[in-house]
Protein backbone atom coordinates (compact mmCIF):
# COMPACT_ATOMS: atom_id res chain seq x y z
CA UNK A 1 0.00 0.00 0.00
CA UNK A 2 1.38 3.38 -0.93
CA UNK A 3 2.00 6.21 1.50
CA UNK A 4 -0.62 8.29 -0.27
CA UNK A 5 -3.30 5.66 0.36
CA UNK A 6 -2.35 5.44 4.02
CA UNK A 7 -2.56 9.22 4.39
CA UNK A 8 -5.94 9.30 2.64
CA UNK A 9 -7.31 6.60 4.92
CA UNK A 10 -6.02 8.37 8.03
CA UNK A 11 -7.62 11.62 6.86
CA UNK A 12 -10.90 9.79 6.14
CA UNK A 13 -10.91 8.19 9.60
CA UNK A 14 -10.01 11.44 11.34
CA UNK A 15 -12.93 13.15 9.61
CA UNK A 16 -15.29 10.35 10.61
CA UNK A 17 -14.21 10.39 14.23
CA UNK A 18 -14.87 14.12 14.28
CA UNK A 19 -18.47 13.66 13.17
CA UNK A 20 -21.41 12.79 15.36
CA UNK A 21 -22.98 9.34 15.14
CA UNK A 22 -25.87 10.57 12.98
CA UNK A 23 -23.44 11.93 10.41
CA UNK A 24 -21.51 8.67 10.32
CA UNK A 25 -24.74 6.70 9.88
CA UNK A 26 -25.79 9.01 7.04
CA UNK A 27 -22.44 8.35 5.36
CA UNK A 28 -22.96 4.60 5.87
CA UNK A 29 -26.36 4.76 4.17
CA UNK A 30 -24.84 6.63 1.23
CA UNK A 31 -22.11 4.02 0.85
CA UNK A 32 -24.60 1.16 1.07
CA UNK A 33 -26.61 2.82 -1.71
CA UNK A 34 -23.46 3.17 -3.80
CA UNK A 35 -22.62 -0.49 -3.21
CA UNK A 36 -26.12 -1.47 -4.31
CA UNK A 37 -25.85 0.65 -7.46
CA UNK A 38 -22.52 -0.98 -8.33
CA UNK A 39 -24.07 -4.44 -7.93
CA UNK A 40 -27.06 -3.51 -10.10
CA UNK A 41 -24.82 -2.03 -12.78
CA UNK A 42 -22.77 -5.22 -12.86
CA UNK A 43 -25.91 -7.36 -13.05
CA UNK A 44 -27.38 -5.33 -15.90
CA UNK A 45 -24.26 -5.77 -18.00
CA UNK A 46 -22.92 -2.24 -17.81
CA UNK A 47 -19.16 -1.86 -17.90
CA UNK A 48 -17.89 -2.95 -14.51
CA UNK A 49 -15.60 -1.11 -12.16
CA UNK A 50 -14.30 -3.91 -9.94
CA UNK A 51 -11.91 -1.64 -8.09
CA UNK A 52 -14.85 0.43 -6.88
CA UNK A 53 -16.51 -2.58 -5.27
CA UNK A 54 -13.49 -3.18 -3.05
CA UNK A 55 -13.12 0.51 -2.19
CA UNK A 56 -16.75 0.82 -1.12
CA UNK A 57 -16.55 -2.36 0.96
CA UNK A 58 -13.43 -1.03 2.70
CA UNK A 59 -15.06 2.31 3.47
CA UNK A 60 -18.14 0.57 4.85
CA UNK A 61 -15.92 -1.54 7.11
CA UNK A 62 -14.10 1.56 8.36
CA UNK A 63 -17.41 3.30 9.06
CA UNK A 64 -18.68 0.32 11.02
CA UNK A 65 -15.44 0.28 13.00
CA UNK A 66 -15.81 3.95 13.90
CA UNK A 67 -19.44 3.40 14.95
CA UNK A 68 -18.43 0.45 17.13
CA UNK A 69 -15.60 2.45 18.71
CA UNK A 70 -18.01 5.24 19.60
CA UNK A 71 -20.46 2.73 21.11
CA UNK A 72 -17.71 1.19 23.23
CA UNK A 73 -16.52 4.61 24.34
CA UNK A 74 -20.07 5.55 25.30
CA UNK A 75 -20.49 2.35 27.35
CA UNK A 76 -17.10 2.78 29.01
CA UNK A 77 -17.95 6.39 29.82
CA UNK A 78 -21.22 5.46 31.46
CA UNK A 79 -19.57 2.80 33.63
CA UNK A 80 -16.88 5.14 34.88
Amino acid sequence: MSKKNIRDRKKFLKGLRGQDRAGVRKELVALRREQFNLRMAAASGQPSRPDQHAKVRGKIARLKTVLRESELAKVAGSKA
